[in-house]
């Protein structure tokens, strides 16, 4: 069941966030840079597992920390592997398929609420109206909690 909430996602009481990066992504935009400020470990075992996996975009991983946070990274942009190459641009192709790995995560591991920003819309330039649809047609049959937050209120608690 997918809800639209207003408020600031780092907040969330749902067991995971999943957000949009590149593979080897620095992470210093966005809500990626909040989560790398957050959880420092997630960030440095993400780029161990990019350097071991070489990722490609429509992948996702799955980071476990303390207390039970889960942060799921979805590969929504191409990414750069070269000395000093930068994350491109999300497409809408790399997101519904980082949504349907997303999926299977879910499944496989049992999450039991999910929080999502508007995916992509950001750093990956996309527009929410080409992404809401991805959002509900991949997981919109889950029957766990899916809270897209559409509208961010830093330091503001949604209504989940």
């Amino acid at each position: 069941m997918i809800h639209q909430v207003e408020g600031d996602i780092l907040l969330t009481k749902a067991q995971a966030i999943a957000h949009g990066v590149a593979a080897n992504d620095p992470m210093n935009q966005g809500l990626a840079l909040s989560l790398h400020e957050r959880y420092p470990a997630m960030h440095k075992d993400y780029h161990h597992w990019c350097h071991t996996a070489h990722p490609k975009p429509g992948e996702a991983w799955l980071w476990g920390g303390v207390g039970g946070r889960v942060i799921v990274n979805l590969i929504t942009q191409e990414g750069g592997y070269g000395a000093g190459a930068r994350p491109g641009k999300a497409s809408v192709s790399h997101v519904n398929h980082a949504l349907r790995a997303l999926k299977k995560i879910i499944q496989k591991e049992k999450l039991e609420s999910v929080a999502l920003p508007r995916l992509a819309t950001g750093v990956g330039g996309l527009q929410w109206e080409d992404v809401q649809p991805l959002i509900a047609s991949q997981l919109g049959e889950l029957d766990i909690p899916i809270y897209v937050y559409a509208v961010y209120s830093k330091d503001k608690q949604a209504k989940e």
